[in-house]
């Protein structure tokens, strides 16, 4: 009889334990259009639009988990030499994979990947809802000359 009532008390936790990952879930599900796109430094609090100020992209959260993205910078043009093409593939992100939510971060375990470093890693980010808004955001990680920086995306729900 002790073990039943361990069981049913360990099923209602994790009943409850799904419930709460699934609203957590609730703010990011959807389409989202990419807003902007900047790096962020430590050092100095300035930023940068690496991608241009007119970055295109989208980023999609489905009920089942799966995330998928593509983002490319402003300007790209029809490639024309072998150069043109490496320069593409360099203004791309493109990966999908399954995600999870904890708490205000979403990490995707990436299954496919234009850049096939990474696949098969968890790409973890930081993000947070305001209204139709999506404000994400990477660790602070080693950049350039310009020491430590994190990107920050901007997403709006699509309509």
């Amino acid at each position: 009889m002790v073990k039943f009532n361990w069981l049913v008390m360990a099923a209602l936790f994790l009943m409850a334990g799904q419930s709460s990952f699934a609203d957590d879930r609730e703010k990011i599900l959807g389409i989202w259009r990419l807003v902007s796109f900047e790096v962020e430094f430590q050092a100095t609090g300035e930023r940068e639009h690496i991608r241009g100020k007119n970055p295109t992209g989208f980023i999609i959260f489905t009920p089942e988990g799966r995330m998928m993205v593509v983002l490319t910078s402003e300007g790209r043009k029809a490639p024309k030499t072998d150069q043109d093409r490496a320069d593409l593939f360099n203004s791309v992100v493109a990966y999908t994979g399954m995600y999870r939510v904890e708490g205000d971060k979403w990490i995707t375990k990436v299954d496919v990947s234009g850049n096939p470093a990474l696949v098969g890693t968890e790409q973890v980010r930081f993000f947070r809802v305001e209204g139709d808004r999506l404000q994400e955001m990477t660790a602070w990680t080693p950049r350039s000359q310009k020491g430590m920086g994190r990107t920050f995306i901007t997403w709006e729900r699509a309509k």
